[in-house]
């Protein structure tokens, strides 16, 4: 196998129109976006309310513009007259405003007097087309829903900002999610970019935006506002289609931390040529931890409750604190791991660490209940 073609399948090459260029802030957000068409592939989270609820809300909305109608009427009741009494009592004027807010219209009861005909002009004919739009609700709902939704994706873009890209809902998708929220990243700060509906729709009913969409193709990740993104988490089902999605998403961004998961630990060398700084190895991180538990169940038990946030035991990355300034790594309170020193990560024991800086990072253990989210 040749170096720059990843295990899982052939990629395709990058298609020609899919690379930007030197391109303004507002050329940026709209590429790709041909109206309405691209918005809707774009769903935010929104609370889902019962059929039987909404059904009983315009019930209430129509008895009461019923109600408004008869106590209208009934007022001004000298100015119409019936043809079945000498005078309209309380139940004609109900009777009055029945037919009339359904446009039935018999003709029995008209108004006479101008005050009354004025009244039907000026309160009953609005009355009477609202509460029209009270009964054809659902089509009405629909179009406001859609105008609304489309308002709604339209200030997400413009307000989205430092937020993480998580590319693939499956199942390493979703565990991403989980430590993320678990670790204090708030669900509006989280977009979810899948070519599956299903997938797009789950993280929906999970609270987190969702971009339906090929991840390989520019014009998608755009959507999801990758340029201005800090993480991108990357958990395709395919190899191929990780590097894919690493150089399209390391074109689009040159800043973030670009987090990618394969399959195979030969293709990992090509994901970080690629641009992704962390390359997660699924296969041989599940291999090492079968063949520790093999020999001792216990430590891997305590591997994995160090991997599971919030269970027990967790591994942190916090800066070092004034008090620690100057120390050791052996002073500090927390069991203190690693040490991150500008772009190198030192075991403790490693000699330059011996005096911590107060522009290091400690990569340290602590109990779940202690473990503030970084």
């Amino acid at each position: 196998m040749s170096a720059d073609r990843p295990r899982g399948g052939r990629p395709r090459g990058p298609r020609a129109g899919n690379r930007p260029g030197n391109r303004s802030r507002r050329e940026r957000g709209g590429a790709g976006l041909p109206g309405e068409a691209a918005l809707r592939q774009i769903l935010l989270p929104a609370p889902a309310t019962a059929p039987l609820r909404q059904v009983g809300r315009r019930f209430v909305l129509a008895l009461l513009v019923m109600l408004a109608t008869i106590a209208i009427v009934y007022l001004g009741r000298n100015g119409y007259r019936d043809s079945a009494h000498d005078h309209l009592d309380l139940l004609g004027s109900a009777y009055y405003a029945t037919v009339t807010l359904s446009t039935t219209g018999y003709g029995d009861i008209t108004p006479v007097s101008d005050s009354a005909r004025l009244v039907n002009i000026l309160l009953i004919t609005p009355l009477r087309v609202l509460f029209l739009i009270i009964l054809v609700g659902t089509t009405l709902e629909v179009l406001t829903t859609r105008t609304r939704q489309l308002w709604r994706i339209k200030h997400w873009r413009a307000d989205v900002d430092e937020h993480v890209v998580v590319v693939g809902y499956g199942t390493k998708g979703r565990h991403a999610v989980e430590t993320l929220l678990q670790k204090g990243v708030r669900r509006d700060r989280i977009v979810v970019v899948d070519p599956e509906p299903a997938s797009v729709r789950a993280a929906n009913e999970d609270g987190l935006v969702g971009v339906l969409g090929d991840a390989t193709r520019t014009e998608v990740l755009r959507r999801a506002e990758v340029e201005r993104a800090a993480q991108i988490v990357i958990g395709t089902q395919r190899d191929d289609t990780a590097v894919l999605v690493t150089l399209t998403a390391r074109q689009l961004n040159r800043r973030a931390t670009v987090v990618v998961a394969v399959r195979e630990d030969e293709n990992a060398p090509l994901l970080r040529q690629s641009g992704a700084d962390v390359v997660v190895t699924s296969s041989s991180s599940a291999g090492r931890m079968l063949g520790v538990s093999s020999l001792s169940p216990h430590t891997g038990a305590v591997l994995d409750d160090l991997l599971t946030v919030g269970n027990g035991l967790d591994m942190i990355d916090r800066p070092v604190t004034a008090a620690e300034t100057g120390r050791s790594p052996h002073d500090c309170v927390d069991l203190v791991v690693s040490v991150v020193r500008g772009n190198r990560r030192l075991p403790y024991t490693d000699p330059e660490t011996a005096v911590l800086k107060s522009t290091d990072r400690l990569i340290v253990i602590r109990l779940a209940a202690d473990a503030d989210p970084v």
